[in-house]
């Protein structure tokens, strides 16, 4: 996968959770919730997009173990949907799915970068 697939993924999902977040029920706990998820949805996005801007490899790993944070978070807040009940597991399991892959593909990144591989090579 390329960067430019990578970055058209990451928008993509946050997309994707942007309309999930607007179908959520319309009740003080979804706005939190759904304000917290869009949040860290879209910034798997931006700070990927950043990353591939990078002036170092020791830039690139520091804003990939942000895309990586913000990933992770992205699991908690849906689980977090499903555990409260405001919306149906089924309905979570194809972002869940992204998440988890968009976590592993990140950490691989992340670890890749601390080691000293060239990872924009790498995935040419």
């Amino acid at each position: 996968m390329t960067p430019d697939d990578l970055k058209k993924r990451t928008r993509d999902f946050a997309v994707r959770i942007m309309r999930l977040v607007d179908r959520l029920p319309k009740k003080t706990s979804s706005r939190a919730v759904g304000s917290q998820l869009v949040r860290c949805a879209t910034s798997v996005g931006a700070n990927y997009h950043i990353a591939c801007r990078s002036r170092s490899r020791a830039e690139f790993a520091a804003k990939v173990g942000i895309v990586l944070e913000e990933c992770d978070e992205c699991l908690f807040w849906l689980h977090l949907i499903i555990d409260a009940g405001l919306m149906p597991a089924q309905r979570i399991q194809a972002l869940l799915r992204e998440a988890a892959e968009l976590t592993a593909i990140f950490t691989t990144a992340a670890k890749t970068a601390r080691h000293g591989r060239d990872l924009k090579k790498s995935e040419s």
